[in-house]
């Protein structure tokens, strides 16, 4: 089709960068649209200049760090591609154990997205600017040359650093839960994915089995039958997916090079000097990391093996599929760490793996029950979980797989309410600070006056992050509530997700500040004090009680609540996580399942004590004192 037949001649007129202005009305999706009209409008579309507007419109990183970004992937479109795929993970996600914190914060790298797990922690000397902030990685999103997406979850292991490759399925825009799961896929196309979608009822009807061979079947029919065979990772039983995620780790997993243990995001473009030595070391890390992805190989000559092109994503189970009908329960939980070290002596990769699906399946099937003949008569725990069998019959290969959903959570003061049994992160809404609710978003500081000044008896101060946002009472007044989401104590004082005090913004209070001048010995200037209640001891550890109090604004971006009877005072200043992570320093990860979601209950700081152990999983409960 011609331009003019089209009507296509206004568009094809106007310069490049008039059209580039234009295009910020459009969404990527109408440009893609605009470009099948003819060949005149595609060429006039795959402008560079239109797709870096893109680009800045998405508002994922700087116009600056866009231009860094190009050079690591084909082209604006591509980049933009990646952005629209990973910006829903900005921001913060946590779970609820252990009680101190569990914080991870999610923030763009080079053309990639990572994931930094805070660690709770005491403030230096130098304060919360200044100081180093210690965080661990917890898995990165990196985008290829063309913008696709892939998935490296790190973790450590006696004493060494390793990735752990998989797939990032496509995200929902609003995404609320990250899921890690595995996978069954198909060998020939790895981009065709069983759609493992937790946290949704399924129907208790018997699933369709096949009644033709593979071989009688059209692709398509394959297809077709294969998703109706499909059974999600979470309808299995909270030890068939912990004891396949142990499996999988191990096998998949790639030994970090020197220079991928390198920095994984840049320093302040104030420091001119160490940002472009940080780009330089940013772009061969990457270049790096993606080789390892396609090769699939850990300590692998690059040079010396380009015909290699093995998924190392995936892990063939043909041979289990056979083996299926044929394997007796086999009782004795799996020693994944064992069987690591004895693979390399004395077994092949496939006879590893298929003695270790022997065992989880015997074991499945011993705790899970045989599956029934029919409803009548089954139990509730029979039909409760999908049985492991049935799992593995749905791809010829399996992955590690991060799943980002959005699904119906309920939430008690703007902490969600979270599954106990699900290797999951849940994401945080962060409010944006409007002329009605200027106080909200992250807040840190710590307990004293002045703030961040440490002690002769006390050299280190625990560092608190605060979720601040706002809610209505009954009678129609503006609540501001202060979120605990990390605690830098030894042991726990409060629960996490607990509110650390609630302000009624309407009520001012009238008692006086007691301290004259700050940490500089400057006048201290307060701009507003409201009337409200600190988080006290109560009922137990889980049932905190409250005391009155009043919350100080201070000139300066300072926030303070003090108790009334006790004279304890909380201090706090809005943080910038990105900048601060940036200055921060580096600490081990724990082992890869344990690293993405910390299950066991805990009252004890285990990201400090267990950075270089590998059985956090199976750290015995702590007990509160």
């Amino acid at each position: 089709m011609g331009s003019d037949s089209c009507g296509s001649g206004l568009l094809l007129a106007l310069p490049d960068d008039l059209f580039a202005m234009v295009s910020r009305s459009l969404s990527p999706r109408d440009l893609c649209n605009l470009c099948l009209c003819c060949r005149s409008l595609f060429s006039l579309v795959a402008s560079e200049k239109v797709w870096l507007t893109q680009c800045e419109m998405v508002g994922a990183v700087s116009y600056g760090d866009l231009m860094e970004w190009r050079r690591g992937i084909s082209s604006y479109k591509a980049l933009c591609r990646f952005l629209i795929s990973v910006k829903p993970l900005l921001g913060i996600w946590v779970h609820q154990n252990p009680e101190l914190g569990n914080v991870v914060y999610v923030m763009p790298g080079f053309v990639s997205v990572v994931g930094c797990r805070i660690i709770p922690q005491e403030l230096g000397p130098l304060g919360i600017e200044d100081g180093p902030l210690l965080w661990a990685p917890v898995f990165e999103i990196i985008g290829d040359f063309d913008g696709s997406t892939v998935f490296f979850l790190h973790g450590r292991e006696k004493e060494n650093d390793y990735f752990y490759p998989g797939l990032f399925k496509p995200i929902e825009k609003n995404c609320n839960v990250l899921l890690l799961e595995v996978e069954p896929r198909e060998q020939t196309s790895g981009s065709k994915l069983v759609h493992a979608r937790s946290f949704i009822d399924h129907s208790d009807k018997e699933q369709r089995k096949f009644c033709r061979s593979d071989s009688e079947l059209s692709r398509s029919q394959k297809l077709v039958e294969r998703s109706e065979l499909m059974v999600p990772f979470s309808r299995l039983a909270f030890g068939d997916r912990r004891r396949l995620l142990e499996i999988v780790t191990s096998q998949v997993r790639l030994r970090a090079p020197n220079l991928a243990r390198g920095p994984l995001f840049s320093h302040s473009r104030n420091d001119e000097e160490n940002f472009h030595k940080d780009m330089m070391l940013l772009f061969e890390r990457k270049s790096l990391l993606m080789k390892l992805y396609k090769l699939g190989g850990g300590n692998i000559d690059l040079k010396a093996a380009p015909e290699l092109t093995s998924d190392p994503t995936q892990l063939e189970v043909s041979e289990i599929r056979k083996s299926l009908d044929h394997s007796s329960a086999i009782s004795g939980a799996l020693n994944v760490e064992e069987g690591c070290t004895q693979v390399a002596k004395r077994k092949t990769f496939g006879g590893y793996f298929k003695d270790g699906f022997k065992q989880i399946l015997g074991k499945s099937r011993s705790i899970n029950g045989s599956r029934p003949n029919s409803k009548k008569g089954s139990s509730s725990s029979e039909n409760k979980h999908a049985q492991l069998y049935d799992f593995l019959k749905s791809g010829d290969t399996i992955g590690l797989t991060l799943l980002a959903s959005n699904v119906k959570l309920s939430s008690y003061r703007a902490w969600p309410n979270m599954h106990d049994s699900r290797f999951a992160l849940y994401k945080l809404p962060m409010r944006v600070p409007t002329a009605d609710q200027e106080y909200a978003g992250l807040w840190g500081g710590t307990f004293g006056w002045p703030p961040g000044r440490p002690s002769e008896d006390k050299p280190g101060k625990a560092l608190f992050f605060l979720l601040l946002s706002y809610e209505e009472n009954e009678v129609g007044q503006s609540l501001l509530i202060a979120t605990k989401i990390l605690e830098g104590t030894h042991y726990v004082l409060h629960p996490n997700g607990s509110a650390m005090f609630i302000v009624n913004i309407n009520e001012p209070s009238l008692d006086p500040f007691p301290w004259d001048t700050d940490a500089d010995s400057l006048p201290v200037v307060i701009q507003n004090a409201f009337v409200g209640d600190g988080i006290a001891n109560g009922y137990g550890f889980r049932y905190p009680g409250s005391k009155p109090g009043s919350l100080y604004v201070i000139q300066g971006g300072l926030l303070a609540f003090m108790w009334k009877e006790s004279k304890a005072i909380l201090t706090l200043q809005r943080l910038n996580l990105q900048e601060l992570l940036k200055k921060g320093e580096r600490v081990p990860a724990l082992p890869p399942i344990a690293n993405f979601s910390y299950l066991t209950k805990s009252y004890s700081n285990v990201f400090a004590g267990c950075a270089n152990t590998t059985n956090c999983l199976a750290s015995p409960r702590v007990k509160r004192i």
